[in-house]
């Protein structure tokens, strides 16, 4: 009987190696079994005991279905098996491509840490030190996949790798860990660069734990601007990060659109980014259960402003990003409304980034464009596009 177990992660964009995978390895190898990991329709030769297939958001199932019919015309009596986000929330669309569905979280599986040895380019300790959420914010989907809020680990050690230089959370809500200021004393003592990258909940900034975070190697403080309702416990926590000598270049706003809100309101929300100098990332509402990437248009919003904005931020902006540079502060604070506020400029937009590049006040490298295959790095296609030299 084969003690090999193959993994799959299909071929779908993302900066990340497959966690869920890497754990099930871990988990697989403790059993005895031996673990392959591969991207998309690899050509296999040697027959695995069962094959393992992780899915992304609902929009890139389509290569998720290709990569399992594959492997089923290859290994026709192989049980293949499916998870993670597109399997969990729609199951019964996910149904259709002939594997078995896993939905949610393996509990077995979730205390291991993650097997790197399978992806040895990779440079940064990935781990949830909690699951779920203390909100309910009726446009996410974690409450679905994960459940209540509960923390799961106390101490981080036995979760990263030495050898890796950054530690990134995927927590939905690491403030609300009970943990968190042990988590902080530990990240403080490792000295690693640290990345909060599902954001964080702007209502649990306390002066106290202003002056911790801001101790920590953490390049980039995200949090969401989901709502015209968040503006007083965003602008006070960016006041606490700033007492304690957090630059608001190094800040970002994920400012949602194409929900609930208006052009207006989302108009108003880029200001009170600029007034606080802080970056704001403009983040696009798409419904949890949709099929294809950027259809859904909300009652508030027209195509034509959608695809106005789309071209403001590849003109104006810098890798979807608005970051606070001085002359579109003074473009979107002078305009009428949200048409003249993201009316493109007619000059020579390259030269533009390239003068936002080269000034003194650089925009921070966790908003340039990654480079897909390692997530860390400016794109040499995106420099050569725009005809610049960093």
């Amino acid at each position: 009987m084969s003690k090999y177990i193959l993994l799959v992660q299909p071929k779908y964009h993302t900066r990340f190696p497959p966690l869920g995978l890497l754990k099930i390895s871990s988990y697989m190898k403790n059993k005895g079994y031996k673990t392959k990991l591969v991207y998309g329709e690899a050509p296999i030769k040697r027959k695995p005991k069962e094959i393992w297939v992780t899915s992304l958001y609902t929009y890139a199932w389509k290569p998720v279905h290709r990569a399992i019919k594959y492997y089923q015309s290859k290994f026709q009596n192989v049980p293949i098996k499916l998870g993670g986000i597109y399997a969990s929330l729609l199951p019964n669309h996910a149904k259709n491509s002939g594997a078995e569905i896993i939905e949610g979280i393996i509990p077995e599986v979730e205390k291991y840490k993650p097997d790197y040895s399978l992806v040895p380019n990779w440079d940064g300790s990935i781990l949830f030190t909690s699951r779920g959420c203390i909100n309910k914010c009726p446009f996410c989907a974690v409450p679905k996949l994960e459940g209540k809020f509960r923390s799961e680990i106390d101490s981080i050690y036995d979760y990263i790798e030495l050898f890796h230089k950054r530690i990134i959370f995927w927590d939905n809500n690491i403030l609300a860990s009970p943990n968190i200021f042990k988590i902080i004393d530990e990240l403080y003592k490792l000295g690693k660069k640290v990345d909060f990258n599902q954001g964080l909940d702007s209502r649990l900034i306390t002066n106290e734990l202003g002056e911790n975070l801001s101790k920590l190697k953490i390049p980039l403080y995200r949090f969401g601007y989901d709502s015209s309702s968040y503006k007083k416990r965003l602008e006070n926590a960016i006041s606490i990060l700033k007492e304690n000598g957090v630059r608001g270049r190094n800040v970002l706003l994920y400012v949602l659109f194409n929900y609930k809100d208006t052009p207006e309101k989302f108009l108003e929300k880029v200001r009170d980014a600029f007034k606080w100098g802080v970056v704001c990332y403009p983040m696009r509402y798409q419904p949890t259960d949709c099929l294809k990437k950027n259809t859904f248009i909300s009652k508030n919003w027209t195509k034509e402003e959608l695809d106005y904005l789309a071209r403001a931020r590849r003109v104006m902006g810098y890798g979807g990003a608005f970051p606070p540079y001085n002359r579109l502060v003074e473009k979107i604070e002078k305009a009428n409304n949200f048409n003249e506020a993201f009316e493109v400029w007619p000059i020579n937009w390259r030269e533009s980034i390239k003068n936002t590049i080269l000034n003194k006040n650089k925009i921070s490298n966790q908003i340039r464009p990654r480079n897909p295959k390692f997530g860390n790095s400016l794109s040499d296609d995106f420099i050569s596009k725009i005809g610049i030299k960093n």
